[in-house]
């Protein structure tokens, strides 16, 4: 689609997660070549790294995979436990971010997506600690943030954007508009995934309308509303709530990405810049010739809607 109904400040791409790869070495995850092949196959042609060590960490030969195929990188991913007193200390903490940003830089995404730790286990539901901050551990949580991303950016020439998640104390809209509220805006954007947002209860396109100048970096998902129901209900951890189907194909679930991805593109457009949009289903685990026929419809549904 091009002319007046075309998203051209979107830039859209996909991710391990939608081929059901959420580890870097689990022998049932389809292989990474398999993966590039079919990110391709399905029409893309950007894609974040995932979980560090499931592509390989040789940037030389990641380089040439990538080249090879003619595929681009958007952002790296990092997982964080920066809200804890007694989290291992900061370099402990910096030696894992900066392995996975300089694997980022060295491959050229401008990225890094940061993923809050759970508050309970993903598998078993069994509870790691409170699933509300101290107003004490709050500020910590805040300060922190704000050290990472100003050293990654210092030092990598990449741009933290938090990733509102599901089980973490990062995940309604409530927590959301706090970290915004107790941090600089020049050093703390936002990932904001649709799928994670919905299933916490909020509104992708009212955050976007609200506070975009705090977007940085979207992923696109959906969420099933029966499922999710079923998940509340009976009060399921996220990796069950997965396996159930919860985060489903688009267009069959919530939110509509038509006025998310209109939003996004207005809000693009008075940067003057792009908005990357990565599709993400979150599907673990699953049968490794699920993904690729999924991709492509996916894909097909996203350019209909002139992204």
């Amino acid at each position: 689609m091009t002319g007046e109904g075309a998203l051209t400040r979107i830039r859209i791409g996909t991710a391990p997660d939608s081929w059901g790869v959420w580890f870097d070495d689990r022998p049932h995850q389809v292989p990474w070549q398999r993966f590039l092949d079919e990110v391709v196959e399905a029409g893309y042609e950007w894609i974040e790294l995932g979980p560090y060590g499931y592509l390989p960490r040789d940037a030389g030969r990641l380089r040439q995979e990538l080249s090879e195929r003619r595929l681009r990188v958007s952002a790296g991913t990092v997982f964080t436990a920066l809200h804890r007193d007694d989290s291992p200390d900061w370099s402990t903490t910096w030696a894992h971010v900066s392995a996975v940003a300089r694997q980022a830089q060295a491959v050229g995404a401008g990225y890094l997506v940061m993923i809050p730790a759970f508050w309970r286990d993903d598998e078993t539901g069994r509870a790691l600690e409170n699933d509300t901050l101290t107003p004490a551990q709050w500020r910590l949580l805040a300060a922190q943030t704000e050290r990472l991303s100003r050293q990654v950016r210092e030092e990598f020439g990449l741009r933290v954007v938090v990733h509102p998640h599901a089980d973490t104390h990062i995940a309604t809209e409530e927590h959301v508009v706090r970290l915004l509220d107790s941090t600089d805006s020049d050093l703390v954007s936002l990932c904001l995934d649709t799928g994670h947002y919905a299933y916490c209860g909020g509104d992708s396109v009212k955050l976007i309308e609200t506070y975009g100048e705090r977007i940085g970096y979207l992923h696109l998902k959906q969420v099933d509303p029966a499922v999710l129901a079923r998940v509340n209900e009976q009060r399921l951890p996220f990796g069950h709530a997965v396996a159930e189907g919860v985060m489903c194909e688009p267009p069959g679930g919530v939110p509509a990405l038509e006025p998310v991805l209109q939003a996004a593109q207005e809000l693009g457009a008075e940067r003057g810049t792009g908005l990357f949009a990565i599709v993400e289903q979150d599907m673990y685990p699953c049968p490794p010739d699920k993904p690729l026929p999924i991709a492509r419809r996916t894909r097909a549904f996203l350019r209909g809607c002139g992204a």
